[in-house]
């Protein structure tokens, strides 16, 4: 099946045309700066030169269309009329209590979806703004809804609750979500596919590392604790994100900067993380470099990044009583050596050996280790949207007794 994938952010569409029968990205996309004074189009089908466009672009909705319209207009062997689109999936970041797996998107689950506004203000406005409009231009397939949180259900209740008035949770449902659940979803199960382990009676901790980063212990194939929370802030140090702080710090700043909610908000999630601390930039491939040219604040940046991996590491293991393999993913887990080769120094008592020449290898799934390391230590590139297009066929498939004409 051809399968259409979206994902929405508040000012862009990433999008990716799948066959899920052989597994190929037929054709990948973005649109960036949407609502600003010029917007970017980007679009590559396999096999073909890249396509650039720049135009204004004032919502999701005249976006997507843009994008119809470039799927078949494009000079290709891959797609020659939108008919042939036999479902869309849309990566949904928040399903809070309620979706524990994809699901067809009806009126209810559109309902549902705004719901999870209040707990999810950034993320689930633009997903949904992006089901209406791929809704109306194509108004006959099914359309799922895969959710980042639906692979962290099966967390235990003693790891999701805070240490805060249960009335709170009951009320409000505040408590641990988690995120990336696709992402660690996937190489899990490439994990299992790739060495013929067993789901039953593993324990593997991946590590999902890029500009958003989280760790999650899985047990027995299914996650068991992961560190990004009621939202994607808490955890490790991010891009731009704090990750863990001491909450009172909040209070200290607002009475001595004067901070109102909206500047704290802000402060954590745009003007944190590796930007903050080095005060030069948010992305690795940068900070390694200026630490390799001895700058200290980047310096410390890469260190206090790799030292938070590592403690929830060992705290996962801790959790898991022992742990078969790590695995690392996501743009720098996949690419940054240096940084895996950080992270996992001192890892002396979980048995781990890294070979540092295999830990330089890029762009395929690789073991790491040695061969007599105690605990395997994997490279595994995701592929989230895969995992939405299998997800969306599966149920496309499925609902074809509906009418959809």
């Amino acid at each position: 099946m051809k399968i259409l994938v979206i994902n929405c952010g508040s000012s862009s569409i990433k999008y990716q045309l799948i066959n899920t029968e052989s597994q190929d990205c037929l054709c990948k996309g973005l649109v960036e700066r949407i609502g600003a004074v010029t917007s970017i189009i980007k679009q590559e089908f396999k096999g073909e030169k890249p396509f650039k466009k720049t135009m204004v672009i004032e919502n999701h909705a005249s976006a997507l269309k843009t994008v119809m319209e470039l799927l078949v207009e494009a000079d290709n062997d891959h797609l020659q009329s939108l008919d042939e689109i036999e479902a869309v999936g849309h990566r949904v970041v928040h399903g809070g209590e309620t979706f524990k797996d994809s699901v067809l998107i009806d009126e209810d689950v559109e309902e549902a979806i705004q719901q999870a506004f209040d707990i999810a203000p950034l993320h689930n406005p633009p997903n949904l703004d992006g089901i209406r409009a791929a809704k109306k231009h194509l108004p006959n397939v099914p359309h799922v809804a895969v959710f980042d949180t639906a692979f962290h259900h099966s967390i235990p209740k003693h790891a999701f609750l805070y240490g805060i008035p249960n009335r709170l949770y009951r009320r409000y449902k505040i408590r641990k979500y988690g995120f990336h659940g696709t992402s660690h979803y996937y190489v899990s199960r490439k994990y299992f596919k790739e060495t013929q382990r067993k789901k039953e009676g593993s324990k593997i901790i991946t590590c999902h590392l890029g500009n958003g980063c989280s760790v999650t212990a899985i047990k027995d194939g299914q996650s068991y604790d992961t560190s990004m929370g009621f939202s994607p802030l808490e955890g490790l140090v991010m891009g731009t994100r704090s990750g863990d702080i001491d909450p009172s710090i909040l209070f200290y700043l607002i009475e001595k900067e004067e901070l109102s909610l909206a500047n704290v908000h802000a402060l954590l999630n745009k003007h944190s993380g590796l930007l903050g601390l080095s005060g030069y930039a948010a992305d690795m491939r940068d900070l390694l470099e200026e630490a390799e040219n001895g700058d200290r604040r980047c310096i410390e940046a890469v260190d206090v990044f790799c030292y938070r991996v590592r403690k929830y590491i060992g705290s996962y293991i801790a959790a898991l009583n022992g742990v078969d393999a790590i695995i690392f993913t996501g743009g720098i887990g996949e690419n940054a050596a240096p940084i895996r080769e950080k992270i996992m120094e001192d890892m002396d008592f979980a048995g781990v050996q890294l070979d540092l020449n295999k830990n330089k290898d890029r762009g395929e799934s690789t073991l790491i280790t040695t061969e007599d390391s105690d605990t395997e230590v994997h490279v595994i590139p995701t592929n989230e949207e895969l995992v939405i297009a299998i997800d969306a066929a599966k149920i496309a498939t499925a609902s074809k007794q509906t009418p959809w004409a």
